[in-house]
């Protein structure tokens, strides 16, 4: 088992939810707060506190992991999808273990997405 930490919500999910895909080293789970129709999570089984430290994944096993990601979404029958990382506690980061967000609205869908993407107001000058 990758190296996890006792006290971190997604590694004891990692080791023992309710999977809704699993590979080597990866796991996905539904978001228990969905922001979309469809809202999955990629975990990470080992322990990687946040997208800055994804240098500690070899270029093999990064690459696996965006390959994970693209079949999760495919196995939840989502053929357009938003697949989202948040980085940090001002950029909507709770639970400092990596994760992907994967959100669509079912297949061939995205007419519910909009609510679960963030959109900046520019204020004109």
């Amino acid at each position: 088992m990758p190296k996890q930490h006792d006290d971190c919500l997604f590694c004891s999910i990692a080791r023992d939810g309710a999977y809704v895909h699993k590979g080597k080293g990866f796991v996905a789970i539904n978001d228990i707060n969905p922001q979309a129709p469809v809202h999955v999570l990629v975990i990470p089984e080992r322990h990687v506190d946040t997208f800055r430290e994804v240098d500690a994944f070899d270029a093999k096993e990064s690459k696996r992991m965006l390959e994970f990601v693209a079949e999760t979404a495919e196995k939840v029958g989502l053929s357009e999808y938003r697949v989202v990382v948040n980085v940090g506690p001002s950029a909507g980061q709770t639970v400092f273990h990596l994760h992907w967000h994967i959100l669509g609205g079912g297949p061939g869908s995205v007419e519910a997405l909009q609510s679960a993407v963030a959109t900046a107001e520019v204020e004109e000058e």
